[in-house]
Order: structure tokens, then C-alpha cells, then sequence
């Protein structure tokens, strides 16, 4: 079986975000409240979900002028892409403990062949 010794990267890569979107909530909660007028629902779903685009969105919406426009795009873009190939690569680093049969689970490994005998 392949040994994928890398889970404690991406943990802690995947803490990190989140764990740097908290910090930021409560060191600036007058910034969130002003992006997020109040609620707290839209802010804790992007903490689970996309914690990289609801940070890149707070610090682009709290700078002047107060609106995403031109480069602004670009880098809220950027920030999807990131969250959504940390989603991918967290699926493709668990697919081999997906039950066999279900859809994305990788095929059974055949069985190993002994070495042909010698006379």
C-alpha cells in the first residue's frame, strides 16, 4: 500500500486559514461587521467552506475605495482557486479510504504474482 506521509502539511495548512480568519475576527470585528453589515452566518459559512476567499474578500472590501473593482477581481479569484484545490487535494489524498464501489474510489490492487520458479 502507497504511505502518503504528507496529511500533517496539509492540516495544518487547512488549520492555519482557519485558525488566521478567527484571529482576524476578533482582532477586527468592526471590519467584518462593516463587510458583513452584522450577520455572523455568511462570515462562519466562509470560516467552514472558503476560508481564504472570505479573508481576501474582508481585506479587499475594508481598503479604500470600499468596493471590489479591477485588480481586486483577480486576486478574489485567486483566492477561490486556492480554496477549491485545497477541497480537491483533500479528496484526492482520502480516496483510497472510499469503500470499494462507491464513485472515486480506486480500483483493488491485484494480487501479488510469486516469482516464476527456477529449475
Amino acid at each position: 500500500m502507497r504511505q502518503n506521509n504528507a496529511g500533517c502539511l496539509t492540516g495544518f495548512l487547512a488549520g492555519f486559514s482557519r485558525f488566521f480568519l478567527i484571529f482576524a475576527w476578533f482582532a477586527r470585528p468592526v471590519a467584518f461587521n462593516v463587510v458583513f453589515n452584522g450577520a455572523w452566518l455568511l462570515p462562519c459559512l466562509g470560516i467552514l467552506f472558503l476560508p481564504f476567499t472570505t479573508l481576501m474578500y474582508v481585506i479587499l472590501v475594508t481598503n479604500p475605495p470600499g468596493t471590489i473593482s479591477g485588480l481586486d477581481w483577480l486576486w478574489l479569484i485567486l483566492a477561490v482557486l486556492i480554496d477549491l484545490a485545497s477541497i480537491g487535494a483533500a479528496g484526492a489524498s482520502n480516496r483510497n479510504y472510499i469503500p470499494q464501489g462507491v464513485p472515486g474510489s480506486l480500483p483493488p490492487e491485484p494480487p501479488a504474482t510469486p516469482p516464476p520458479s527456477q529449475p
